[in-house]
């Protein structure tokens, strides 16, 4: 028996990190770039992206309606969980880290230590709510 293939997922193909294509996303800092490796995020469905967020970067605290696996590509990725952010409370995690976020849990993010490059799994639709919309630079004109 023969099932369906996921979306992106018919036909053998590889992307090389030459070949990643970074782009801006309106619900992160200007300087966040985000990749879209498998699938297509804002569809129901499984997907794979990567987020870069360079040193000193804050990305304050948010939600996310889809459980997520995230993969520390590069860097050190700082993560805290709670509705403030808060310097003290985010761990660190080197690369090759796996993190397991359930859905709707707040938490934030922070490239304390330099560059970081992560790789987000989950199942679409992807959302991003923050929790105080001053933070969100969708609202910021």
């Amino acid at each position: 028996m023969v099932g369906t293939h996921q979306p992106g997922q018919a036909v053998f193909r590889s992307i090389l990190p030459e070949d990643i294509d970074w782009q801006p996303f309106p619900a992160f800092p200007p300087a966040v770039r985000l990749a879209v490796m498998v699938g297509h995020p804002s569809e129901p469905g499984p997907y794979v992206i990567r987020v870069k967020a360079p040193g000193g970067t804050k990305l304050m605290p948010h939600r996310h309606p889809e459980d997520r696996i995230y993969t520390v590509m590069s860097g050190v990725f700082y993560i805290g969980l709670g509705d403030e952010f808060d310097g003290d409370k985010v761990q660190a995690f080197p690369p090759g880290s796996v993190i397991v976020l359930p859905g709707n849990t707040s938490h934030f993010h922070w490239a304390k230590s330099g560059e970081y490059v992560t790789q987000v799994t989950a199942i679409g639709p992807l959302g991003l709510d923050y929790l105080d919309p001053a933070d969100d630079p969708r609202k910021r004109s």
